[in-house]
């Protein structure tokens, strides 16, 4: 079968697409056969070896897809040859990839399999801190970083359709697309003063959630947008790299909540949680909230490309790479 390659740390530049075997499913497993593949930033942070606990290179690249089930593993009950799923596995920038069974739920009626990408992954991360964690409640405010990407236009509509006011952070190019989802206010982060212009739309105040994606010094800034005491910063990812806060500025400089959500990790040690997230994903499905989802989609061989310009920052939305 076809697949890409990380053949070192040195990012896109060191993909290549190449024929490898086409895996087997073990106990536990389902070997799904991909329509389509998820483009995420952490595989951006693989390639270039900051992903903790990331593979080490050479590696099948990739990490989601969506497709058909041809074959189940021993042990494997509920899903059956046939069964279109959307999921999480190593090495799902090939034509097949091999999934945990339960780490897999359906592709929603009627979608295609690449309409149902980032339901895992973006959808229920952002459900997940919006209100899970972050208790996003109508009337409050939240920041969205990284607003014109996948996570980030989940989360503006899932706070707008739960009485929020949102303030999302993107380029200036993209700020059209972020409002057309319903965000009140669009900063734009590389020329804004991120701090005063979050402290002015919110008379002083700050917010009540941070989504923060970004890392670097925009965690900081985040920290320091929060309202006081009661304020929530949902930490994400860590796109520009890491940061950190001492505990005497917690205490005395920025006292409010500092949360982490990593969505394996939650799975792992909150599966009850995770079962709530998609339960409550299905109504927003239901509902009109989640609709089928309109990535941009290339060839597989393509994927070199598209990832340079998701880690330079030029794309917008789900991207998606077709076998």
């Amino acid at each position: 079968m076809r697949g890409l390659v990380q053949e070192g740390w040195g990012g896109a530049g060191e993909m290549r697409l190449v024929e490898v075997g086409v895996p087997v499913a073990g106990v536990g497993e389902v070997l799904v056969r991909v329509g389509a593949a998820g483009v995420n930033f952490a595989d951006v942070m693989q390639g270039r070896g900051t992903y903790d606990g990331g593979p080490r290179p050479p590696y099948l690249a990739g990490f989601e897809a969506a497709g058909e089930v041809v074959a189940v593993g021993d042990g494997v009950s509920g899903w059956a040859v046939g069964d279109h799923v959307i999921g999480t596995g190593a090495g799902a920038f090939a034509e097949y990839v091999v999934m945990g069974a339960d780490g897999v739920v359906a592709v929603p009626a009627g979608w295609r399999d690449e309409e149902a990408l980032g339901l895992v992954l973006n959808w229920a991360t952002a459900l997940a801190s919006l209100r899970w964690l972050g208790r996003l409640s109508a009337g409050e405010t939240v920041l969205v970083h990284a607003a014109a990407g996948g996570v980030g236009q989940a989360a503006v509509r899932i706070a707008k359709y739960y009485g929020a006011t949102v303030i999302g952070t993107a380029s200036a190019s993209k700020h059209e697309v972020v409002r057309r989802l319903g965000a009140d206010q669009v900063i734009d982060y590389r020329t804004a003063d991120l701090v005063a212009e979050v402290l002015r739309l919110t008379d002083g105040r700050g917010v009540d959630v941070v989504l923060e994606s970004v890392g670097g010094e925009t965690f900081r800034k985040s920290v320091e947008v929060a309202r006081r005491v009661t304020g929530k910063v949902i930490v994400i990812g860590v796109a520009g790299g890491a940061s950190s806060i001492s505990n005497w500025e917690l205490n005395f400089k920025h006292p409010v909540q500092v949360i982490g959500n990593h969505l394996t990790t939650l799975i792992r040690h909150a599966p009850e949680m995770f079962a709530e997230v998609m339960a409550e994903l299905g109504k927003l499905i239901e509902v009109g909230v989640y609709p089928p989802g309109t990535p941009t989609v290339y060839d597989l061989a393509d994927g070199p490309k598209v990832l340079a310009e998701l880690e330079a920052g030029t794309t917008i939305g789900k991207l998606a790479l077709k076998p």
